[in-house]
């Protein structure tokens, strides 16, 4: 089963309504004790980098998460702002993240191009090969993005796919059992759905 962890911040119904369509059970987790359990896991997350920390810490949920994903090696999918929180920090705002994949999220202006932010809209996705998340996604898939920050891995091999805008960066990143996509595949049609289930499959 899915567990989605909702701490007040992401698209929660867009998630359970997607692994409906697929006929994957998918339940919702809103604390400690329901999400103590959980065999896989998605953290979902828009809007702002502290605001969504502090949530989580709120929630009484982030030990459970720290020792799911660390401990016993749960898989869990970060997206969009889940997927930043994944660093160990982010320029959007002063609170430490997760720190599960060595990196740190940056503003794409610190890049030195005049681009128009947010990156918002559909974009290509080019994964790196060999990643189970993205079987059968593996050329022409495209995803849908709204953010103005940028994952920067401090080890390439932690890129788990790129896409371009103005320059290449990682719109996905994996470490061991941990995964996270920048784009948001639960309002990515086809693509999305075909990603989230790879996720249940991992």
């Amino acid at each position: 089963m899915i567990t989605i962890v909702d701490y007040g911040v992401g698209n929660i119904r867009a998630f359970l309504n997607a692994y409906k369509r697929l006929n994957i059970e998918a339940a919702t987790a809103g604390n400690a004790e329901t999400l103590r359990n959980a065999h896989k896991v998605i953290l979902p997350g828009v809007g702002d980098f502290d605001e969504a920390m502090r949530r989580l810490d709120q929630s009484g949920m982030r030990d459970v998460l720290d020792q799911l994903a660390m401990d016993k090696h749960v898989p869990v999918l970060g997206v969009c702002v889940g997927m930043q929180m994944l660093a160990r920090s982010s320029e959007e705002g002063g609170l430490p993240g997760l720190g599960w994949i060595a990196g740190e999220v940056r503003r794409f202006e610190s890049l030195g191009e005049k681009l128009a932010l947010p990156h918002m809209g559909w974009n290509d996705v080019r994964p790196v090969p060999g990643n189970r998340l993205f079987n059968g996604l593996e050329s022409d898939a495209r995803f849908y993005f709204l953010h103005s920050y940028y994952f920067k891995c401090d080890q390439t091999e932690n890129a788990a796919a790129v896409t371009s805008y103005g320059t290449e960066f990682a719109s996905a990143v994996r470490s061991a059992n941990i995964y996270g996509v920048q784009f948001h595949p639960e309002k990515s049609h086809h693509w999305g759905t075909r990603l989230l289930q790879n996720f249940a499959a991992v």
